[in-house]
């Protein structure tokens, strides 16, 4: 740099847009990674919050996860979020842990504080917070069912019990599994059935079926073949509130059969840009643009964006 600041002018001419040294990082790590919507949601939050902050995607093999964190934060990234396969690995890897995270054991959201990273978990939380926007759905004192047993559906559960529901019934192919799950909602947890859901106002798919193509079973009878459903679709009354976390294709196939039978229905976006939200809050301590954020998904993961 000479004492004009010429050389200052140049290096600033190659970046990208908006962004300089003085650019605050967060970004997301995964694997793959290259998919995520979450870089799109955090920009979209600091633009409309006037932050010069940059949210950028990080590939890290499974096993890497602590050389990411150390990576990350010799280089000043202020908070990363954590996804697939990495949740449980960051979990043991952070300084400290928020009691949520410590509960489930994952970690889906990191924040650099005193050189320290701290863990926390804003999957359950976020999809609460979807269920509850505009007023749509209140867990409190209503009956749940949540399909699985993995690392996406302990936060539901966890978060649905916080939320105050009267019961959280919990279904798994194996019941021990189920029964660890259950667990986290206390005296209102418990193992349940697929039969359970007709007497429940919320079911919850959390897990990868319907992910992709129609998730396909041995062939019947008639030499057809059949999907395999979280939950019979004869099983759904009308009026109740049917989630799938699967957010590709925007619509499953089991989404359809439950809204063809009188359910309301919602796929993942909603937890993922509200889980993106609490991120937000806690790396700035500014409240996230949801609405915003909102705006800059609809239509983004594959098509429309059914939600309750």
């Amino acid at each position: 740099m000479d004492k004009t600041g010429a050389m200052d002018a140049t290096v600033g001419a190659r970046l990208p847009p908006g962004l300089s040294a003085a650019t605050t990082v967060v970004g997301v790590i995964g694997d793959p990674v290259a998919h995520s919507l979450s870089p799109l949601l955090h920009n979209t939050a600091f633009e409309a919050m006037g932050l010069d902050w940059v949210s950028v995607g990080f590939p890290v093999r499974s096993g890497r996860a602590g050389g990411a964190l150390a990576g990350a934060g010799a280089l000043g990234i202020r908070g990363l979020s954590v996804t697939m396969p990495h949740k449980d690995a960051v979990a043991a890897l952070v300084d400290r842990r928020t009691p949520l995270a410590d509960q489930l054991g994952a970690v889906n959201c990191v924040i650099r504080e005193d050189g320290e990273w701290r863990g926390d978990n804003t999957d359950g939380p976020g999809l609460v917070a979807s269920l509850r926007r505009g007023g749509r759905f209140d867990p409190e004192d209503r009956r749940c069912l949540v399909v699985g047993g993995g690392g996406a559906a302990r936060a539901v559960i966890a978060a649905l019990a916080a939320a105050g529901a009267a019961e959280v019934v919990v279904v798994n192919r194996t019941r021990e599994r189920a029964a660890r799950a259950a667990g986290l909602a206390g005296p209102v947890g418990r193992v349940g059935v697929a039969e359970d859901a007709p007497g429940c106002d919320l079911v919850v798919n959390a897990t990868p079926l319907g992910m992709g193509e129609t998730s396909l079973a041995g062939s019947g009878e008639d030499g057809k073949q059949s999907p395999v459903w979280p939950v019979d679709p004869d099983l759904i009354r009308r009026g109740q509130v049917v989630v799938d976390l699967v957010y590709h294709p925007a619509v499953t196939p089991w989404m359809a059969a439950a809204g063809e039978r009188g359910a309301v229905v919602a796929n993942g976006v909603g937890m993922l840009v509200h889980q993106a939200a609490l991120q937000i809050t806690a790396w700035t301590g500014q409240e996230a643009p949801v609405e915003a954020m909102w705006a800059a998904v609809d239509g983004s993961a594959g098509g429309p964006d059914p939600r309750v």
